[in-house]
């Protein structure tokens, strides 16, 4: 199987700031149309400043892209890969002005997104929209979900047995964590046929890694919410949960959590999970194993180009899952128009 459908292929992702003076513009671009003050900003950005204004996203994204490319010279094939982000530099339209002039015109879109929902799929849909709108002569299509990939399967489930057959088992408890939204937005997410799309996959997802890993129990558990907190979200939260396990069962002494909502460690991890989970850990003298992301793995560079080798063969990538996997948005083909709507 080749690219031959494609000339290019763009990876496309969020975004993150890369100096203490680029938090504040990014978090603006961010939260665009919201009217949140910038003072506001400060305080949602002290995740960034305890790193010295840094996210990671960039670099591991590069690294996917370098890793991608490995690939593609090791098969003695020709696919220049580009980056591009939604909210901070390379921006998506700054890549698509590069590969107009490098003469590309038919151009897979890799979002960095496993999932459906409109921040998780929709969201990429329209960076994707406004690409077409602006290079008229350039055709993107979209590369499916891969939440239930057996690539992304297998190797998450590696690391879940690895931490699983080495822990207490007795002592114990595996919670998976995925980023929360409204309530509202999942209940909206696959529009009104397929609705709470992305909470189902990330609970599939969630019990295939677990089957393949051998572990028995497992709780799904949601992390990283923000704004008005009135508004109902997804829960339980990944700390409250661990804070009310230990205190309803004081035998249990370890915790080990999955990031299964992310495919590399960036700002979510590193402060959510690796910061303020730990802490609580620590605090009720608990330890806490979180596993390994999995995209900066050479093997996941297998798993993209699989994505593009099928969507250029018009054929659907294989899946675990039996939850609904979407993409190959191709121009003239968009998505239903009650489809995780905002």
């Amino acid at each position: 199987m080749s690219f031959s459908d494609f000339d290019a292929l763009l990876v496309l992702s969020f975004g993150g700031p890369e100096g203490e003076d680029e938090v504040i513009p990014f978090l603006e671009n961010v939260t665009r149309g919201r009217g949140i003050p910038r003072e506001r900003l400060a305080a949602v950005g002290e995740h960034y400043f305890h790193f010295g204004g840094v996210s990671p996203i960039n670099d591991q994204n590069r690294t996917i892209i370098s890793n991608v490319e490995a690939e593609i010279a090791r098969r003695g094939e020709s696919l220049p890969v580009y980056f591009g982000n939604r909210n901070w530099h390379p921006f998506a339209q700054e890549a698509a002005e590069k590969i107009k002039a490098d003469g590309h015109r038919k151009v897979a879109v890799f979002a960095t997104s496993a999932w459906g929902g409109y921040s998780a799929c929709r969201q990429y849909d329209e960076d994707i929209t406004k690409l077409r709108d602006s290079h008229g002569d350039i055709e993107f299509t979209k590369l499916w979900q891969f939440y239930g990939h057996p690539i992304f399967v297998k190797l998450m489930s590696d690391h879940v047995r690895e931490a699983w057959e080495s822990a207490d088992q007795d002592s114990t408890r595996v919670l998976f964590a995925a980023h929360s939204v409204p309530n509202a937005a999942d209940d909206a997410s696959g529009g009104s046929k397929d609705s709470n799309l992305y909470s189902r996959q990330v609970e599939e997802a969630s019990r295939l890694i677990a089957e393949a890993a051998g572990v028995p129990s497992y709780e799904v558990v949601w992390q990283s919410r923000s704004g008005n907190p009135a508004t109902p979200w997804l829960e339980p939260d990944v700390v409250d949960r661990t804070e009310e396990l230990h205190a309803s069962d004081p035998s249990i002494k370890h915790i080990i959590c999955v990031p299964v909502g992310f495919i590399t460690d960036h700002m979510e991890v590193v402060w959510d999970l690796d910061t303020e989970l730990k802490e609580a850990c620590e605090e009720r003298g608990m330890t806490l194993t979180r596993t390994a992301t999995v995209g900066l793995e050479p093997e996941f560079a297998n798993l993209i180009l699989d994505l593009v080798e099928k969507t250029a063969a018009r054929s659907v990538p294989e899946t675990l899952s039996t939850v609904t996997v979407q993409g190959c948005t191709r121009n003239g083909a968009p998505c239903k128009p009650d489809c995780c709507v905002s």
